[in-house]
């Protein structure tokens, strides 16, 4: 019997060559009723945040879903998910030039930032880390919600240095893109920046293009502040006008008005502690909107997005596009 079966298996494997390389396939297994596949692809929605006011600069909170047009590269896209609930949880970053091209302003931009987060951090459910930034960018505090933390840090920073300013929106928002989740079923929040410099830059190893890219793929609004003082008073301090925008001046301006944000050019210091005051009420006028992106591939091409409301004269300001980029596959069951 045995010298049979070693003839068997001889005859076979001197056969198998000789047979159709298709009839030695086996089919692949079929997958059971209620079994994942290995891998599936996760669903990709473009998130929005927007603000709407009018000519006036006042906010219009009253909008519904059907007032909103969402356009990718002029397309209209339907839109997945709207909500007028300004209550997500914030991601803030506060990156404070002390550079020193600010010497004179530090203490009071400390006292300003430091009155912004009392005023807007909300315990337990809000997040912020500081950066400061001079010859490098540094964090000096990671993400918390403990306000006395915070305050304490900021107090202790000194001027001194040059300026790297690109580095730190670069980083800042490299930091913001995979932020601490919220407590709860819901995993979205709002990322902000809220930069306080006068945009110059003299040691940043990232270009302009690099710092905004990243920003604009962590989905971050950036908040700049000024503290540029070159300005005019004509007649008396009532009636200011700046001279004319410096380099650094446009470049805040840029970054704001690309990612959604807005940008603020105080005159006196304590204009400073308005701009932040105008920034907390602008985060809580704010409006929520998602899309789903047809098949617009993953070569990374950049893609604009414009958002309108069918009310005349109302302002829409939102981030101007992003990134399209294939969305990962989700891990095997059980990873």
């Amino acid at each position: 019997m045995r010298l049979l079966t070693r003839i068997s298996v001889l005859l076979v494997a001197a056969l198998l060559p000789l047979i159709p390389a298709s009839s030695q396939e086996q089919p692949a297994p079929a997958q059971k009723p209620n079994e994942s596949p290995t891998f599936k692809a996760r669903t990709v929605l473009v998130n929005l945040t927007a603000t709407v006011t009018d000519r006036r600069h006042k906010f219009i909170t009253d909008l519904d879903e059907k007032d909103f047009r969402v356009l990718d590269e002029g397309k209209p896209q339907e839109i997945s998910f709207f909500s007028r609930q300004t209550d997500l949880p914030l991601r803030i970053g506060v990156l404070l030039d002390t550079s020193n091209s600010i010497r004179d302003r530090l203490k009071f931009e400390q006292e300003a930032a430091i009155d912004f987060l009392y005023n807007t951090l909300r315990r337990d459910k809000d997040l912020a880390f500081v950066m400061t930034f001079d010859n490098e960018p540094e964090v000096i505090q990671d993400f918390t919600d403990d306000l006395d933390r915070l305050s304490t840090i900021i107090r202790k920073q000194r001027a001194g240095g040059g300026t790297a300013f690109r580095d730190a929106i670069y980083l800042g928002s490299q930091k913001l893109m995979k932020p601490p989740a919220p407590t709860g079923a819901n995993p979205q929040v709002r990322r902000l920046v809220v930069v306080i410099s006068d945009g110059d830059d003299n040691l940043s190893d990232h270009t302009l293009s690099e710092a905004m890219e990243m920003a604009e793929r962590a989905e971050v609004a950036i908040y700049a502040i000024s503290t540029n003082t070159d300005w005019l008073a004509l007649d008396n301090e009532q009636a200011p006008k700046k001279i004319m925008k410096s380099h650094g001046d446009d470049v805040l301006e840029r970054f704001s008005n690309d990612t959604g944000g807005r940008v603020f050019f105080p005159y006196r210091l304590d204009d400073l502690a308005q701009s932040f005051l105008d920034i907390g009420n602008e985060l809580r006028s704010q409006y929520t909107l998602a899309f789903r992106p047809g098949d617009v591939g993953s070569s990374g091409q950049f893609r604009r997005i414009r958002v309108e409301v069918d009310r005349k004269g109302l302002i829409v300001r939102t981030r101007h596009g992003y990134y399209a980029t294939a969305a990962p596959p989700a891990p095997p069951p059980g990873k």
